[in-house]
């Protein structure tokens, strides 16, 4: 009775635990990998699924998810190592971002399928070395990050780094440096000699003898300073630096720069970065802004300067924000002097734009007061010696008031004629908004 009493129990385990097996099976599929809580969205006709942040240690299988994605987002996770066909059943995805995981190992066929991939993202990793072999299944390859990575430039990179130098592939690999050995370190993989990394233990080869630096050394630009993310938009996060950061790409959207040490916005600082839409500069400690500075950000429609130590905008500053609908100005020193009207004369030629947080902190009589308000009472109080003069001497306040500030140039030059030759001049004035 014992035995049987035994096997029973023994049997009854053995089912318990198929029965377990079988709901693990249930919420993985058969990879036995339990099915991450990610997000399915659908943007622009594109399907978009975010699993960043999910702990996972694996490519999760195309089955598991309702619709087959064109990006799949699986940053800032525990993936050590991508395996042969990894990504079998996802070939429309035009972008991979997997930065920021723990990879060190990447086999040939990993991205076997990928014939539609453009963008691939595998900086901030723990790659030491990485094949040609491994990009070939990927010919539309346009955007491949690999910096910050230990590379160990030897003959099993030299296939790779030929193919990064090739002049076509100018955005495949920028900025990716080599950690090993010595005699290379920290120089770009796109810059070291190809021939040199099979000899680097050649019998005529000391691998300790450092190579003189190079006297030109380019600056870091965007893409190696900030981290880069595809969802919802493309958009950067900035940190930890004291300028605004070169060659933000033309397909940006949205950058970051908030809570760094950008004390001064220089001219051009955002050339090339036509399509951003959202910029935070919000929390940088920032005291002058250059005209010139917001070239060429036609398209921007969020602005937050707030929280920084801004007196005034200086005049011809945001003249490029055509489609500005937000702006935050809070938290900033406002000084209420003449220097400030450029600021509220062009708030009131753009009625669409919403902004808060412009209130006079100096001087001291005008502490809290909205910054219009001031100069709204600075050109009613005006003394008739500073005001314009018109030929109709009996206009209303208001018409100062609504005159561009162009057009009052314009007078004041016209009127340096002598009296006696000046004829009557009526003046239309005419808004293009």
């Amino acid at each position: 009775h014992r035995v049987i009493s035994l096997i029973i129990l023994f049997n009854g385990m053995n089912m318990k635990s198929d029965i377990l097996a079988l709901r693990r099976q249930s919420r993985s599929g058969l990879s036995g990998v339990v099915i991450p809580n990610c997000s399915e969205m659908t943007q622009s006709g594109e399907v978009y699924l975010d699993c960043q942040d999910q702990s996972l240690t694996s490519i999760p299988s195309s089955s598991t998810w309702s619709r087959v994605p064109n990006h799949l987002l699986l940053a800032r996770n525990q993936i050590k190592a991508l395996r042969s066909g990894s990504f079998l059943g996802y070939e429309r995805l035009s972008s991979l971002d997997l930065q920021q995981n723990q990879i060190s190992q990447v086999e040939e066929d990993a991205f076997q399928g990928l014939t539609h991939l453009t963008t691939l993202l595998l900086q901030h990793n723990q790659l030491r070395t990485l094949s040609e072999e491994a990009l070939i299944p990927m010919p539309n390859l346009h955007y491949l990050r690999l910096y910050d990575n230990p590379w160990k430039c030897l003959c099993p990179m030299e296939s790779l780094i030929r193919t990064l130098q090739v002049p076509s592939n100018r955005n495949l690999g920028n900025h990716a440096k080599c950690a090993e050995p010595v005699s290379l370190k920290d120089r770009k993989l796109k810059q070291i000699d190809p021939d040199l990394l099979c000899e680097e233990f050649g019998p005529n080869v000391n691998v300790t003898q450092t190579l003189e630096p190079n006297p030109i050394r380019g600056k870091l630009d965007a893409t190696a300073l900030c981290h880069t993310y595809l969802f919802p938009v493309t958009w950067m996060d900035c940190r930890s630096l004291t300028e605004v950061p070169p060659g933000i790409p033309d397909n940006v959207v949205r950058v970051d720069l908030s809570l760094n040490k950008i004390h001064h916005l220089k001219p051009r600082d955002f050339h090339g970065a036509k399509s951003l839409r959202i910029l935070n500069l919000s929390s940088n400690d920032m005291q002058r802004i250059d005209t010139g500075s917001l070239s060429g950000l036609l398209h921007l429609q969020e602005l937050d300067l707030s929280s920084n130590r801004l007196h005034f905008v200086q005049y011809g500053v945001l003249e490029d924000l055509y489609f500005l609908s937000k702006l935050k100005l809070g938290g900033n020193p406002w000084m209420c002097d003449y220097n400030i009207h450029y600021m509220v004369y062009w708030l009131r030629l753009h009625p669409g734009v919403k902004h808060s947080g412009l209130l006079c902190q100096s001087p001291l009589e005008y502490i809290g007061e909205r910054v219009e308000d001031y100069v709204r009472s600075y050109n009613r109080d005006c003394p008739k010696d500073r005001q314009l003069s018109r030929p109709d001497q009996n206009q209303r306040d208001a018409e100062i008031w609504d005159s561009p500030m162009e057009l009052q140039g314009e007078i004041e030059e016209e009127e340096l004629e002598p009296s006696h030759l000046r004829a009557p001049q009526k003046y239309q004035i005419f808004r293009l908004a």
